[in-house]
């Protein structure tokens, strides 16, 4: 967009691109074109053309910036010309200047949003936009408002460009809603009132009041009154015309020239007077001036009460029954009442100016709630006296941030802990579990607790900051004498533990109060079993003095046990022996057998295979065994071909006893068999069967087995030698870890061990293995306690009892431990807590206002009075005053304002006082009443006696008219108890949790449970039925009833079955223990592990399990003696069978050692227990059996093969051949050749220690080797083939551990919810502490508890009802009326009205009724004169309505009125009455109402009945749509022909206004007769209704807004048709 400049003409213009053909267009129809530089008006074809104003440039913020636009001149047709063209006076401005932006401006400017205006609707701002004709929630408009940029320090306005930089420009207008204008709605009618004359023609009145006031516009209220003329009969003698009317009182004024007549009545009341009557004892000048100063007291001489006492007049005129005033004597001649009488003259309040204001309540910094308050006061000059304007307020607040340079930050709170107690396992146990009988050695996880406290967090530094400003007082001198240290460089803190403070001061979540822990549980040893005994062997080789020597026997550490190897058992054992060697040649076998004299068979020897090994079994160079001779050759028969043959030698059998005695000898035995027969005669014979056995002793060491045992380690002692010393320590350990300090030393006992016999001298054991009986170790750090300091003393509760005194109270303070000693520390002090006396205040903090004496009742002047008919000087009505002075609870003067803020309500300073005349009765008060010796039984008296002259006068002594005494019955007071409301919950005694079942305490272990107390409240009523005290029931305010809080039961499994077998006898299988369900949990026991559904059953441990291969063995005997089956017995030699037996062996180290089971033993590998051959016959070959299979080389393939072999033990004679000696067959897989992989099992269930309840465990598997057909065999086969073993064979895991859940103890019991009454309750509550984890136990449901409270009565003040209007004994006029203040007793439900009782029982509460402290006892009223127009009371306020369209969500807030109808009694005088008013004020929580049409068929009538109503059910008129109601109310039939009817809306013939309707029998209208008073003159005659307030807010109280805007009465002719009314009450309904 450019700007276009005029030359010619200056005029600026704005211009599109496409306004050109615009401006052509205009000039050619305005016939202002010509087609050169100037027009025929003489303006310019050029102007000045502007571009947009660039960016605000310049090397500084601020205005100092220039800014520049392009500037050119153009034609008319749009085409740029030469600047030469344009009238250069003319040219704009190419360059400005202008403020530049910079970011630290943001702080600077800001945008100043001005309120919305009015809301607009949106159709008055549309051209021609139709209104809509209906409003269904509110009518849609626009608001606007004003927005500018403004320099935040002045306000002063500012470019819109310098706050756009930062923020868009806001928005200047919004949509918003106009409410729909709200018709008033008003009650039904009320019943006709009586007529208002008994005889003559009188009114009969109908009212109804307002419901929801005119708003926004809506309809004004109608009539809110309706009359009718009535005429109970003719008056039988002349009406009362004429009534005495009293007016109002004038305004109090002072007497006149009373200043005056008081100096001359003090004439000669001179100090000289005063003189010459002086006393000059000093006791009695005392006693005067005692008596003076009370009497000063109790004249009204305050500084704060100027009582004057005036007087003040009224009219008494005598007025015509039309209102008008006549002549006095026309009123039936009576007593006058009073014209002038005494009164306060009013004085307002007056106080002084606000003093300073107050320190701010917020004198530190704090960012959360940096604002406090401070308060200033206004002292009272002046009390309000009489009708005097009560005082403003004497303080007010506001809120303020702290002032000054250095103001400290306010003090900060953290929660702190104390140290993680001890880790305990006991605390996870379920009930049934063994373990909590006995508690050592238990490990693995565990709960460990802390405390938790609140301090001050920066209270160091706040410290610090108060003495740097105190030395910065007092040594401002010194800092300018010499330069001291900067103080922030010499801080030094003391760290110490903090004071603990009031919980509630943490804000933040509470650090966890427990935790879960880990006690790492021991290791225990494991070893293998005993290796075979080694050779005798000296003790040391080095030293071989001595023919003594040892034999010894070893085990490994299978299982490095907790603490090192020290805590494992022996691991040699050692048996003494003779004749030791340290080396010894050991044979590995022996040669062939080789004859003598190179014979080939015959007698021979067989060489030794031998080597040399060491005492430990290891081989050695040879030379080593020098000193030994190496074992002789042995003899051996090689059988010649007709020779017996026997088979080898078996192995030694094992040993059959481990040692020798007198008694025991071990012994081997080994044997051999015939496999061949000799041949009769030459040949050698073969030895009897005692031959082919031999047995030898072994083991004959004697059975005496020596060990080193050790004891276990002695605490670590601090070591001599060490120089470190073990200083105490006091810091607090963040973890378990404790503080290492030195080293010291630890010693055991060990000592030399005979097995089952004992302790031996240590020479029996060798030395070389005794274990050290000392080691080095780390010594601990010593920790001392450390405790908190105290805490501050728990502030004093200051409370008095009734009498005013104070009542002695406590205070208490505490530390916590936060860290317990160990190692030796310095230990905890005893004391934790502290508890002192309050010291007690000599006066009770309170104030009370003191009156004192009533002064002489003052009269009005005589003067005044004197003209009044029946009037005495010295007698009559008057006013009397006493002063008020304010008091400590003690009686000591006290400030005024302290009774003004602390005291009850101001006791009366004037009252009434009537002097007696001296034809009036005097009396004294009337006596207490006399006692009564016991309830329900006599009566009690009191009396008054007559005073004066009184007592001689005769219409005193009238005992009917002045009683001189007074009897009633004594009081009789029943009372009864009876229970109230629901019983509460069990609750247990308070004094702590209640004990585990097996007597232990558990820390945490919601124990809530066991027998408890629940309570109803009693409630006690008197014989009226009124509530009163409990104790008067001698009831503490409850009924007791023990019930049963059930304990939790956890889930009660069985203990663990033993281990099944492992389910493989050779390698890895698994071993099963289980668990059954023996109980389940009840009443929120722990639960039950995930359990098996078939039997709801086992809680199964599984884990691998190892079976050696070479457990167990078979064992075959030798073959027996061949029997032969054929008949060739001579020979003794051919087909035959052989037997032996084959036990299943349990295997050793040593060897086989004894028979078990066969099923142990694989079965596939059972050797043969018979076989068939043929026994050589003599000559025969001879072989010796079958050696073992030589293995396949793997890949198993049919092309490999494996062989077998065996050697000739007789060749045979000639001729003969020996067999192969070979035997050979192909590798089959599966058959004799197979493959083999290592098997990995599944892995264990989570293992832990025996002593773990949860915690840290470890899952296990193991590797199996595994044969091609399936089968396990022992790991060495995989072993030899190096397989790669790549699996992890031990995983760490974690059993969740079973936490309980802990709660919190229960709070202290609440507050009553409710001060009195009967449904009052108190609360107690508990958090929970530590959710339960695992199979921990649950946490209860029940958080919270209640118990009622003691029913108190509830005590209220209450007005009584208004009396009725009381003009003296006048007619009419204006009077007084009056109501009391009484105490009222309810038991504080909402619908208890109360019953009234004793004032005495209300005087503690404040004087107030419903909040309100003004007490307002009586009220001007006006009674109506007979024949007077008026208006009534207000009616009570209506319900709360909303101001809203139903299921719209629209809502206009809450609004309620209160109505006065007009009241007429003559018709004459209806043209004098009063306008009817309404008022208005908001309220909260208003219903939404609808309003509805309603027909009905009334019987004997075809025409329907039609009313509004509201949702609620009430009957309204107004509030219904404006539609028409529903009824086809086209016509009326029969049609209205009579003159003045029209048919209304309801299909009902009306008459015009002015008259009313005759109706027929039939109830038909008749005729429109005139109403007898035709024409009721108005006011303008102005068409609106009592009065209307269009467009108010809701929630703005209205005032009742003035104007008679005219009236037209409905008046209906009296008469007998009752038919009538029924129209006039059909009518209403219908039109209204």
């Amino acid at each position: 967009m450019g700007l276009g400049w005029r030359g010619a003409a200056g005029t600026l213009q704005k211009r599109t691109e496409g306004s050109w053909y615009l401006l052509v267009t205009l000039l050619l129809l305005c016939g202002f074109w010509k087609a050169h530089t100037q027009t025929e008006d003489g303006k310019s074809v050029y102007f000045w053309e502007t571009g947009p104003w660039g960016r605000c440039m310049g090397s500084d913020c601020g205005p100092g910036g220039s800014q520049s636009r392009a500037v050119w001149c153009a034609h008319v047709d749009g085409w740029t010309t030469l600047h030469t063209n344009c009238d250069q006076a003319q040219r704009p401005s190419n360059q400005r200047n202008c403020f530049r932006v910079c970011d630290w401006h943001k702080d600077l400017y800001d945008w100043k949003l001005g309120a919305w205006n009015e809301c607009v609707p949106v159709s008055a701002r549309t051209f021609g936009a139709p209104r809509p004709f209906t409003c269904s929630g509110g009518e849609e408009g626009i608001q606007t408002r004003e927005v500018a940029c403004i320099l935040k320090s002045d306000g002063s306005p500012a470019e819109d460009a310098i706050c756009e930089y930062f923020e868009p420009k806001p928005r200047l207008e919004q949509a918003c809603l106009i409410p729909c204008p709200q018709d008033c709605v008003v009650s039904e009618y009320s019943p006709w009132t009586s007529c208002s004359k008994t005889c003559g023609t009188g009114l009969r009145n109908r009212v109804r009041s307002v419901l929801v006031p005119p708003l926004f516009g809506g309809t004004v209220c109608p009539n809110l009154t309706e009359f009718q003329s009535c005429k109970p009969g003719p008056c039988t003698g002349p009406e009362g015309m004429y009534s005495l009317r009293v007016g109002t009182w004038s305004p109090c004024a002072l007497t006149p020239a009373r200043t005056t007549r008081q100096v001359k009545r003090r004439k000669g009341k001179g100090p000289g007077l005063r003189e010459k009557t002086g006393v000059k004892d000093p006791e009695t000048r005392e006693l005067i001036q005692k008596k003076r100063t009370r009497n000063r007291l109790n004249r009204q001489e305050s500084p704060f009460w100027d009582i004057q006492v005036g007087y003040q007049t009224r009219e008494v005129t005598c007025i015509h029954r039309n209102g008008s005033t006549v002549g006095r004597n026309l009123c039936i001649p009576r007593d006058l009442p009073l014209t002038v009488q005494s009164c306060l003259l009013p004085k307002d309040c007056q106080v002084t100016e606000w003093g300073d204001w107050g320190s701010c309540s917020k004198t530190c910094v704090d960012p959360e709630s940096p604002r406090g308050k401070r308060t200033r006061v206004r002292q009272v000059l002046q009390f309000p006296v009489g009708e005097g304007a009560e005082c403003p307020p004497l303080e007010e607040s506001e809120s303020c941030e702290p002032q000054g340079n250095g103001v400290p930050p306010c003090a900060t709170y953290t929660w702190r802990t104390t140290e993680w107690s001890d880790c305990r396992v006991d605390l996870l146990l379920s009930q049934q579990d063994r373990r909590r009988s006995n508690l050592t050695g238990l490990c693995g996880g565990g709960l460990q607790t802390r405390e938790v406290y609140c301090v001050q967090a920066n209270a160091e530094l706040l410290k610090y900051l108060n003495d740097l400003r105190e030395k910065d007082k007092a040594g401002q001198t010194q800092r300018q004498q010499k330069p001291s240290v900067p103080p922030l460089l010499s801080i030094t803190f003391q760290i110490t533990a903090s004071r603990p403070v009031e919980n509630k001061r943490c804000k933040g979540p509470i650090p966890n109060r427990s935790q879960l822990c880990q006690i790492p549980c021991p290791i225990d040893c494991e070893v293998s079993p005993w290796g075979a005994w080694g050779l005798c062997t000296f003790e040391n080789c080095d030293d071989q003095a001595g023919k003594k020597g040892f034999k010894l026997r070893k085990r490994q550490i299978t299982n490095e046990p907790t603490g090192g190897p020290g805590n494992c058992p022996h691991l040699v054992e050692a048996v003494p022996c003779d004749e030791p060697s340290c080396y010894d040649w050991r044979m590995l076998g022996l040669d062939q057998c080789i004859p003598d004299d190179e014979k080939p068979c015959g007698s021979g020897t067989q060489l030794a295979e031998v080597q040399c090994v060491s005492s430990n079994g290891e081989e050695v160079d040879r030379n080593l065994c020098s000193s030994s001779s190496p074992p002789e050759p042995v003899s051996c028969e090689v059988p010649c071909s007709r020779d017996c043959v026997l088979s080898d030698w078996t192995p030694w059998s094992t040993c059959s006893q481990t040692c020798s005695s007198k008694t025991i000898e071990g012994k081997q035995m080994r044997t051999r068999s015939i496999l061949a027969y000799n041949a009769g005669e030459g040949g050698s014979l073969c030895p009897n069967s005692s031959a082919l056995q031999e047995v030898r002793n072994c083991n004959e060491h004697a059975c005496t087995v020596y060990h080193w045992q050790t004891g276990p380690w002695g605490p670590c002692t601090e070591d001599p030698s060490s120089s470190s010393l073990n200083t105490s320590t006091s810091f607090r350990a963040s973890s378990n870890i404790q503080g290492l300090c030195s080293m010291g030393m630890q010693t055991r006992k060990v000592i030399c061990v005979r097995v089952n016999v004992g302790q031996v001298p240590p020479k029996k054991c060798p030395d070389g293995p005794r274990p050290s009986t000392l080691r080095p170790c780390q010594l601990p750090c010593k920790k001392d306690c450390i405790v908190t300091p105290f805490s501050d003393w728990t502030p004093c509760p200051v409370t008095c009892d009734t009498a005013g005194n104070a009542v002695k109270r406590t205070q208490s303070r505490k530390r916590l431990i936060i860290q317990l000693p160990s190692n030796g520390g310095q230990e905890c002090p005893e004391v934790l807590e502290e508890e002192r006396d309050c010291e007690v205040l000599k006066v009770c903090p309170g104030f009370r206002w003191k009156t004192h004496k009533w002064r002489k009742c003052q009269l009005v002047p005589w003067f005044l009075r004197q003209d009044s008919p029946g009037a005495q000087e010295t007698c009559g009505p008057g006013l009397q005053t006493r002063a008020v002075s304010c008091r400590q609870l003690d009686g000591t003067q006290a400030d005024i304002t302290e009774c003004l803020k602390f005291a009850k309500a101001m006791p009366a300073i004037t009252q009434h006082c009537q002097l007696p005349c001296q034809d009036d009765c005097q009396l004294t008060n009337w006596s207490k009443f006399s006692s009564c010796t016991a309830d329900c039984v006599g009566v009690r008296t009191r009396k008054r006696a007559l005073i004066g002259r009184s007592k001689k006068k005769d219409k005193c002594k009238n005992t009917q008219m002045y009683p001189l005494s007074e009897t009633q019955y004594c009081p009789c007071d029943k009372y009864n108890a009876q229970p109230v409301g629901n019983w509460s919950d069990c609750i247990l005694p308070e004094g702590g949790r209640v004990e585990s079942i097996l007597g232990m305490k558990v820390q945490g272990d919601i124990k809530e449970c066991g027998q408890g107390y629940r309570y109803q409240a009693m409630v006690c009523y008197d014989q009226d039925n009124r509530l009163v005290e409990t104790s008067r029931c001698n009831s503490h305010g409850y009924i007791e009833e023990a019930c049963i809080i059930p304990c939790p039961s956890d889930c009660k499994l069985s203990e663990w079955s033993n281990w099944s077998r492992c389910s493989k006898s050779c390698g890895s299988g698994v071993k099963v223990r289980s668990k059954w369900l023996r109980e389940k949990p009840y009443n929120g026991g722990r639960p039950c592990p995930k359990l098996d559904h078939i039997n709801q059953a086992q809680v199964y441990e599984v884990v691998p399990c190892q079976s050696d291969c070479n457990q167990y063995v078979w064992v075959a005997e030798p073959w027996s003696v061949w029997k032969v089956s054929n008949v060739d017995l001579k020979e003794n030699c051919g087909e035959g069978v052989q037997t032996r037996k084959v036990r299943c062996m349990l295997n050793t180290i040593d060897g086989p050692s004894e028979p078990v089971e066969d099923y142990l033993c694989d079965p596939e590998e059972m050797p043969l227990g018979a076989r068939e051959s043929r026994l050589p016959c003599p000559e025969d070959c001879v072989l010796n059996d079958w050696g073992p299979w030589s293995r396949c080389s793997l890949p198993c393939t049919r092309t490999n093969s494996r062989v077998r072999t065996a050697y000739t033990l007789r060749s045979p004679s000639v001729g003969r051949q020996c067999p192969d000696t070979t035997d050979k067959e192909p590798c089959s897989l599966n058959l004799n050749c197979f493959n083999y992989f290592y098997n990995i099992t599944d892995w264990s269930t989570c293992q832990l220690s025996p002593n773990a309840v949860c915690g840290s465990g470890i899952k296990t598997r193991m590797l199996d080797c595994v044969r091609s057909d399936g089968k396990s065999v022992d790991i060495k086969f995989c072993e030899e083939l190096k397989l790669e073993k790549k699996w992890q064979m031990n995983i760490s895991c974690v059993v969740e551990c079973p936490v309980n859940c802990q709660l919190s103890e229960w709070s202290v019991w609440s507050e009553c919810s409710q001060t009195c009454g009967l449904e009052g309750k108190m609360w107690r509550r508990r958090s929970v502490v530590q959710s339960s984890q695992g199979d921990g136990r649950p946490c209860p449901s029940q958080m919270e508890q209640w118990k009622p409270c003691p029913v108190r009565p509830c005590y209220r003040w209450q007005y009584s009802s208004w009396s009725e209007c009381r003009v003296e004994s006048v007619v009419c006029g204006h009077g007084m009326r009056y109501r009391n203040l009484s105490c009222f007793v309810s038991d504080g439900s909402s619908d208890g009205e109360g019953s009234q009782v004793d004032e005495e029982l209300c005087s503690s509460l404040e004087l107030a009724v419903d909040g309100d402290k003004q007490i307002r006892l009586k009220e001007a009223c006006i009674l109506p004169c007979p024949g007077e127009c008026y208006l009534m009371e207000w009616s009570d306020w209506s319900s709360c309505v909303s101001i809203c369209v139903k299921g719209a969500g629209v809502d206009f807030g809450s609004v309620q009125v209160r109505s006065r109808a007009v009241l007429a009694q003559e018709p004459e005088n209806l043209q004098l009455c009063p306008d009817q008013a309404w008022e208005s004020q908001p309220c909260t929580g208003g219903e939404c109402y609808e309003y509805k049409w309603f027909s009905s068929v009334r019987p004997n009538s075809t025409r329907p009945y039609i009313w509004c109503q509201r949702s609620d059910g009430l009957n309204v008129t107004g509030g219904c749509p404006p539609m028409n109601p529903p009824t086809d109310n086209s016509s009326c039939d029969p049609p209205c022909l009579m003159p003045k009817s029209f048919c209304s809306e309801a299909g009902i013939c009306m008459c015009e206004e002015g008259f009313t309707e005759v109706l027929s029998s039939a109830g038909q209208l008749d005729q429109c007769a005139p109403i007898p008073i035709l024409e009721i003159p108005t006011a303008g005659d102005k068409k609106g209704d009592v009065k209307t307030s269009r467009a108010i807010n809701p929630t703005q109280p209205t005032t009742i807004q003035p104007g008679r805007t005219g009236r037209t009465w409905y008046l209906q002719p009296y008469g007998p048709a009752k038919s009538q009314r029924d129209l006039r009450d059909r009518g209403n309904k219908t039109t209204d």
